[in-house]
């Protein structure tokens, strides 16, 4: 694991961690971070040079630039990482049809087809179906 990576890791974490802090106390369809009226926080920018709510709380959390967009793409992969099938992830992301999920996060499903073929070889074992 590069240093790079490692620092990222530890970023998600403690999003996450920050995340579940937030979450505490609410139901599951109220908003983790509403607007001081409650409702949805408006769109925000988050290019260089920002000065939206999203980029102050980075920089107050210590955290690295990024967009929101980008946590989505974190939360997919984690989940895709922890084993999720297409469909589950689709569903999570709220798109139409799992081919788009497929076509972003194609490569990260490749430890899928280890796995798969393990479990073949395990099952062709368990079968005697080397010994035909």
């Amino acid at each position: 694991m590069t240093s790079n990576t490692s620092g990222r890791i530890g970023t998600i974490i403690r999003i996450s961690l920050m995340i579940a802090r937030a979450c505490e106390g609410k139901d599951r369809d109220d908003l983790v971070f509403p607007s001081t009226n409650g409702s949805c926080v408006r769109c925000t920018r988050a290019s260089k040079g920002s000065k939206s709510w999203f980029v102050s709380a980075l920089a107050k959390c210590g955290l690295d630039p990024m967009t929101p967009h980008d946590l989505r793409h974190t939360a997919a992969s984690l989940v895709i990482s922890s084993g999720a099938n297409v469909k589950a992830v689709q569903r999570m992301l709220g798109r139409a049809s799992a081919a788009m999920t497929l076509d972003v996060y194609a490569d990260l499903f490749d430890d899928d087809l280890t796995a798969l073929a393990d479990g073949i070889d395990d099952a062709a074992r368990a079968a005697d179906v080397f010994d035909l």
